[in-house]
């Protein structure tokens, strides 16, 4: 069997072929989606679980506090022991709520971060799907998601709740234009939407260093507006705990929150991997014109460790940026988007097309 950790095209083309030998194709491409899905499952699980454990580590020592540090070594078993008990626990249901959207409204939250992640190359020949408009098969995906929420909100039958989603979506709808715009920054000085296409252009430099002073900025513009997009701190006035209780998921219980919980996490994993597969060259190692012994050394370094690596640094200046800001207001959090990042942001489209134009790339 070929395996490669630095390149799994041949390993990936050696299961689908092993599949379409030994089946018809129709139940071949069945194994082949079940796989996949399985994978995703499991995926979703673990690196959801450890984000979680994660943000409470950072979040302790960022507060000069320990963090767990009872169930298992660390504490690290203490968000296995909190989905066991949201396994557990009773789902209560709302008498006057609308149960069919109800039902539903965490199902769409997940499934359109499953849908996201589908298109993420994760090394060379490691993805789900690739996509020749993947950069805009991603802006229109991870916009699905409010839906969800605004679901949660109107069919729970509670004031709160529906505040609680009424906010979500302005703030949602509004900064999906700044992470729209950002991408479309870093589209234009590839030429294309295919990510992984993308991440090959950045084999002689990362676009956050040859893209000149867009990029750079398209970078904090896109992580700032993610933030904001994921209704993480410090604009999480959507579910702010001192105005309106949790928010749109006030009324869920069990596993239905725990949905909402684990998609808040995975979809700031989603916009860390955007991230670093548009802006830091994805699984892509670090290069500089001329260093040719530094270029060789970097190149043993595992593309999927790359990949990690990148996606977990951005992580951590996003929980960095949680505990360290305080929470804005509503007009606020509006103000900044639509009267500052949107207008530097459709400058910022226009100063790239001309870099582009005249040819000023850095390597």
């Amino acid at each position: 069997m070929p395996f490669n950790i630095y390149d799994f095209t041949s390993f990936t083309q050696w299961i689908d072929k092993s599949l379409y030998d030994s089946c018809t194709p129709f139940w071949a491409m069945i194994w082949e989606m079940s796989i996949i899905g399985v994978v995703f499952l499991a995926f979703y699980a673990v690196v959801g679980l450890y984000l979680v454990y994660a943000e409470r580590k950072i979040c302790g020592f960022i507060q000069c506090r320990v963090g767990p540090n009872r169930v298992g070594p660390y504490g690290f078993f203490q968000t296995i022991a909190d989905l066991i008990k949201l396994l557990m626990k009773e789902l209560i249901y709302i008498k006057n709520a609308d149960k069919v959207l109800f039902n539903i409204a965490p199902f769409i939250v997940i499934i359109t971060s499953f849908l996201a992640i589908a298109a993420i190359p994760f090394a060379k020949g490691l993805h789900a799907i690739d996509f020749d408009i993947g950069v805009f098969y991603l802006m229109a995906v991870s916009s699905m998601g409010v839906i969800g929420l605004l679901l949660a909100g109107w069919s729970s039958n509670n004031k709160y709740s529906l505040i609680g989603a009424m906010r979500s979506g302005a703030q949602i709808v509004s900064y999906e234009l700044s992470v729209g715009l950002s991408l479309v920054t870093i589209v234009v000085l590839a030429g294309t939407m295919q990510l992984s296409q993308i991440v090959e252009l950045q084999r002689d430099g990362w676009f956050i260093f040859k893209g000149h002073i867009p990029a750079f900025i398209a970078f904090i513009i896109f992580i700032t507006a993610g933030i904001a997009e994921t209704n993480r701190g410090p604009f999480d006035l959507a579910e702010a705990e001192s105005e309106l209780t949790a928010g749109y998921h006030t009324e869920y219980s069990g596993i239905k929150f725990a949905f909402f919980f684990l998609a808040e996490y995975m979809n700031m994993f989603i916009i860390a991997s955007i991230a670093a597969t548009v802006f830091w060259g994805g699984w892509m190692p670090l290069h500089f014109p001329g260093l040719e012994n530094f270029n060789h050394f970097m190149d043993f370094i595992p593309p999927f460790i790359w990949y990690i690596g990148k996606t977990a640094v951005i992580i951590f200046i996003m929980m960095w940026f949680k505990w360290t800001f305080p929470r804005l207001r509503i007009d606020q959090l509006l103000n900044l988007e639509w009267k500052y990042l949107l207008p530097i942001n459709l400058f910022n489209v226009l100063l790239m097309a001309f870099i582009v134009l005249k040819g000023w790339e850095l390597f």
